[in-house]
């Protein structure tokens, strides 16, 4: 439980969650739809994408179908990946969590879209220049 009391989701169902986000969005599929393919109203599909709710094997399945992609796609690059559950501390993000989360976010999913639209190496290197020096500029600014 947390501090306020209410229990965290577990970082597998918040990483299956964002898959399915990712993935909903890559095809171009509202909330609305993907949730009337399954039968179940846009809400759930946001406690999906959220992890706040768990998703069942076969409605992972079923979503696995709709979305056109087998089900370990959900589970690509999961925390604790490679360890065993006993093994694993799931109770703490990472970096590599927080970049997942990031580009499963509509706005790591733009960015990314955007980004690979610029064909000329030197302008894509002059980006990322740039986002290097405003990312060092916020680090100095928050020491």
């Amino acid at each position: 439980m947390s501090q306020t009391g209410k229990k965290q989701p577990n970082p597998i169902d918040v990483h299956v969650g964002g898959r399915i986000r990712l993935r909903r969005t890559m095809n171009g599929m509202s909330q609305e739809r993907l949730g009337a393919n399954l039968g179940i109203t846009f809400q759930q599909i946001q406690k999906y994408e959220r992890g706040t709710n768990r998703v069942g094997a076969s409605r992972l399945q079923n979503i696995a179908s709709i979305l056109n992609v087998p089900v370990s796609f959900f589970f690509e690059n999961a925390p604790g990946q490679g360890l065993s559950l006993d093994d694993a501390d799931l109770s703490h993000a990472s970096p590599r969590d927080d970049f997942q989360t990031f580009l499963s976010s509509s706005e790591g999913f733009r960015l990314n879209r955007e980004f690979v639209r610029i064909t000329d190496p030197k302008v894509r290197h002059r980006i990322i220049e740039m986002i290097k020096a405003i990312a060092a500029d916020q680090d100095e600014g928050s020491a």
